[in-house]
């Protein structure tokens, strides 16, 4: 029985007295799946969303609360950004590739997004941005697209999705570890899921 203080600032999180299982990374394959997706349904906003989330890894706190200026400057979006994480209260780095600038730059110009301007913003009075529930319901109806079962899907998979990939790539944990803003290695080997059988694996197929 978990008790709940309903004293603390009003807000209780979603998850709290949860156990809560780690979400799938995507694919390249269902990657690009969405994204076609999103561009054939000619949702700007989307797409945008989807692309920005890919590329930056961020968590989606940090995510939704960007705003142009982040990632801008003039009108150019820049090749790579630097934002302060709200949980580590540390700043990360993070690529902005040609796709994903190009579907920032055109939904800046459909939404009139200006410099100071949150990129994604709500259209609830009470909210300058979309929110992490808004977020992961989007989220949901992206994976439900191309036939994934969302209970194994989140926001999570997202930032997950370029780390996964590049480490079955490269196994360069130290490297990962800096793209996800991760203070500690041990986060980064927890997140990305690594067991003891996954590094015997990788020393087994080691010709020496």
């Amino acid at each position: 029985m978990v008790s709940i203080d309903n004293s603390k600032e009003g807000k209780i999180p979603w998850n709290k007295g949860k156990l809560i299982g780690q979400k799938l990374p995507l694919q390249a394959s269902q990657v690009w799946s969405i994204r076609t997706l999103l561009a054939k349904s000619g949702n700007t906003r989307d797409l945008a969303l989807f692309n920005l989330a890919i590329d930056s890894k961020l968590r989606g706190c940090d995510l939704v609360a960007l705003k142009r200026g982040d990632v801008a400057h003039s009108n150019r979006v820049l090749n790579r950004a630097t934002v302060m994480q709200k949980k580590t209260h540390s700043p990360v780095t993070f690529e902005i590739t040609d796709k994903t600038r190009s579907a920032l730059e055109r939904w800046f110009a459909e939404a009139d997004i200006r410099h100071d301007e949150y990129i994604f913003q709500s259209r609830l009075h009470d909210s300058p941005h979309i929110g992490t529930r808004t977020y992961a319901r989007i989220v949901q109806g992206w994976v439900q697209s191309i036939g994934l079962d969302p209970a194994d899907y989140g926001t999570h998979s997202l930032r997950r999705t370029k780390a996964s990939l590049l480490y079955k790539m490269r196994h360069n944990l130290r490297e990962i570890q800096i793209l996800l803003g991760h203070k500690k290695i041990e986060s980064t080997v927890h997140y990305l899921g690594i067991t003891v059988e996954d590094a015997l694996e990788s020393s087994e197929h080691l010709d020496l």
